[in-house]
């Protein structure tokens, strides 16, 4: 698949930038508040802040209904 890279409209830009703000102002609220925060990297989750499970599956939750 061939996808060309151009440079987003002003209006896309704003929304971009916007995004970007609440995102890095939502992680520093979890700084601050010392929760961690949950990334994808490589196709896997992964945990980063001092009260961060040191696996994945430990905070995995069963939904299925009882």
């Amino acid at each position: 698949m061939n996808i060309a890279r151009h440079a987003p409209s002003e209006k896309s830009q704003q929304m971009l930038d916007a995004l970007s703000r609440a995102v890095g102002d939502a992680l520093e609220k979890k700084r601050r508040l010392g929760q961690y925060a949950v990334f994808w990297k490589d196709g896997k989750p992964v945990m980063v802040g001092e009260d961060a499970p040191e696996h994945a599956d430990a905070t995995s939750v069963d939904t299925r209904p009882e």
